[in-house]
């Protein structure tokens, strides 16, 4: 497609590629924006917002797999901007990647390469991993999870604040027990 943007003036052509490309409409709409383009009475489309926090977060923490080619893009513009931005991402995938592949290996040389950057964040995190980072690693390492306790204590405190007020210890066994 030629278009107005790579050099076309021809509304004539621009309407025949319209209609090539599924364009039901009549040549006259595109015959006059083609003179407003011409007059430059019709500004450039305003640049993208930039994205929010929030988003950028949840692009950060997506796996790449996972994550949207449009996504991918913008999260990919937003890092050329922010160098802060690049290197948070940076660590936060790979401490993402090392607890993924259970390689808790590498954690006490990802906690050394936290300081090399400006991000007083990581660094407080990092920090913090250093009190206790034998269990960490063991953490980072091993497959297994608390995962089924966890879920099972949720479940326990949701039977609870649903009889809240209204049940005593008996009925609440009998609840938990017979999974009701």
């Amino acid at each position: 497609m030629s278009g107005f943007s790579q050099g076309c003036r021809n509304a004539s052509l621009l309407f025949r590629e319209l209609q090539a490309h599924g364009y039901q409409g009549s040549a006259s709409p595109v015959d006059r924006y083609i003179r407003l383009l011409r007059k430059g009475s019709i500004a450039p489309p305003p640049p993208r917002p930039t994205p929010k926090p929030r988003k950028i977060t949840a692009w950060i923490m997506t796996h790449p797999d996972n994550l949207r080619p449009d996504h991918a893009l913008d999260l990919t513009q937003v890092r050329e901007a922010c160098p802060e931005l690049d290197a948070t991402f940076r660590h936060v995938r790979s401490f993402a990647t090392m607890m993924r592949d259970l390689r808790g290996d590498r954690l006490p040389a990802w906690i050394d390469a936290v300081p090399e950057e400006d991000l007083p964040h990581l660094h407080r995190f990092a920090h913090g991993l250093r009190y206790d980072l034998d269990a960490i690693i063991a953490g980072l390492s091993v497959p297994w999870s608390s995962g089924q306790a966890e879920g099972q204590n949720t479940r326990v405190k949701l039977i609870k604040r649903q009889g809240y007020g209204r049940a005593n210890f008996d009925l609440l066994r009998k609840k938990i027990l017979l999974r009701d």
